[in-house]
């Protein structure tokens, strides 16, 4: 296996399915399939999903609402988010701790990093909801946080196209993809595929993030045994 010890990062929407909002039941299932799957095959994984199936903090914003109840209200929706995944996962058999950035003492264990080390040597999979904890911050720089504290291999980024592209594959049908791109050249070039904070804290840490098609069966485990899939991106 060429990955041990990975993050996986998942978006809210990813949760939808064909839903216009909330948790689709068989995307979820999916989900927990592809992450039992890889765990049954020796890897320790480390899960952090946003919450904009159900709120997004900038959009409460946008609206009027006061930004840093907005985004208490966002880290809420992922903590959700992290408790379906923390059930079907369990649902599979699968022994698995939720630890989160925000203090909530009968849901889930204050997040640190000592913590949750132990307990993906354990071979337990942490789901890790709350955020940093902190407005301000997006669930894509608490992924780059929790991967640097847990000492991980890698991020993969799960999305639902197979890599990064000079444009959007869905609506530039000339976008070309990548294999692999520096965090510089990806910044430089404006492509969204995490917020500048995020990509700081990765390339500062030398924390290596790969991303790739997660709704393809199979992927997932895939990647874990370095076949080549999706675009890395590196310092």
């Amino acid at each position: 296996m060429k990955y041990k010890r990975v993050l996986l990062k998942l978006s809210g929407e990813a949760l939808m399915g064909e839903q216009q909002y909330g948790i689709d039941p068989q995307r979820l299932n999916d989900y927990a399939e592809e992450i039992a799957a890889a765990h049954k095959a020796g890897a320790q994984i480390a899960i952090v999903i946003g919450g904009g199936n159900i709120f997004r903090g900038l959009q409460g914003a946008s609206k009027g609402m006061d930004r840093i109840q907005g985004d208490y209200m966002g880290m809420l929706a992922t903590v959700i988010n992290s408790m379906a995944i923390q059930s079907a996962l369990q649902s599979k058999g699968v022994r698995t701790v939720l630890l989160s950035g925000l203090y909530i003492d009968r849901i889930a264990e204050s997040m640190s990093s000592s913590k949750a080390i132990r307990i993906l040597e354990d071979d337990a999979v942490v789901v890790i909801g709350g955020g940093t904890g902190c407005p301000f911050f997006t669930t894509d720089t608490a992924s780059a946080l929790r991967a640097i504290e847990i000492k991980a291999d890698i991020i993969l980024k799960g999305t639902r196209v197979d890599g990064i592209y000079t444009a959007d594959p869905e609506k530039d049908p000339t976008a070309t993809k990548f294999e692999t791109i520096t965090y510089d050249e990806a910044y430089n070039r404006n492509l969204k595929i995490m917020d500048l904070t995020a990509f700081t804290m990765c390339k500062e840490n030398n924390m290596p993030m790969l991303v790739f098609d997660m709704n393809k069966k199979g992927n997932l485990t895939k990647v874990l045994n370095g076949e080549n899939i999706g675009t890395l991106v590196t310092k």
